[in-house]
């Protein structure tokens, strides 16, 4: 069975944000293909989509290796993402449907749960979920492109800290998700930008560590691409 290349592009990607190949390693076609148990084919596809987003550069006489982003790059990640999530949101108010309505409220009630009874531990991954959602409740595929990039690229380049007062933050959510249930998209803006705001100072440089890669195989799951 022929592995899609998506699937193979996120496998290679997930192994860049969390630190499989540091930033500067070499990956080879044969190398990859060996570690996620496909042909070469897929393995270029997915490397010439990763050079494209960003995540991977390719050297005359040297071929592909991971991408060195400097502290300016990483930087401008937050600033376009300060830009675009209110965006998302805005429109997000406009264009959401019921069922992305319905989805954004369950994820409030559960984190404001969790976070009222001090289960932080899933805090973080309900929050991407929240953003996730809210993107593509934008009804702009361009947009929710660029935000899950972002998001990615952002994961790769920051560790974030925990918020100190995780009830405040959900109850930040949950205000974004009144305003789009109410398809206030100014104020569904404004709520995103201040949310994004607060973010920022929780957010450090992860260190660059020398390039490594861990050599058992890990095949690619061919039922689709993971999350």
């Amino acid at each position: 069975m022929r592995i899609p290349a998506q699937s193979v592009c996120t496998a290679i990607r997930d192994d860049i944000v969390s630190g499989v190949y540091a930033r500067g390693a070499r990956l080879t076609e044969e190398q990859l293909a060996r570690r996620y148990g496909v042909s070469r084919v897929p393995v270029r596809e997915a490397l010439r989509t990763l050079e494209s987003e960003g995540f991977v550069v390719s050297r005359r006489h040297a071929g592909a290796h991971v991408a060195e982003p400097g502290e300016q790059e990483a930087a401008d990640l937050l600033d376009m993402r300060s830009l675009l999530e209110p965006m998302g949101a805005a429109r997000a108010a406009q264009r959401r449907t019921d069922a992305h309505l319905k989805v954004l409220r369950g994820l409030v009630r559960i984190g404001q749960e969790r976070a009222r009874d001090g289960r932080g531990a899933d805090l973080a991954a309900l929050g991407g979920w929240f953003h996730e959602t809210l993107a593509q409740a934008s009804g702009s595929p361009p947009l929710t492109t660029l935000l899950t990039q972002l998001r990615h690229k952002i994961a790769w380049m920051y560790a974030v800290e925990p918020a100190e007062r995780p009830a405040e933050a959900w109850a930040e959510h949950g205000a974004i998700v009144d305003a789009v249930a109410r398809r206030d998209a100014e104020r569904a803006r404004a709520l995103t930008a201040l949310h994004v705001e607060r973010s920022v100072p929780l957010h450090r440089l992860k260190r660059t560590d020398r390039p490594r890669v861990r050599v058992s195989q890990h095949a690619v799951n061919s039922a689709g691409p993971r999350n």
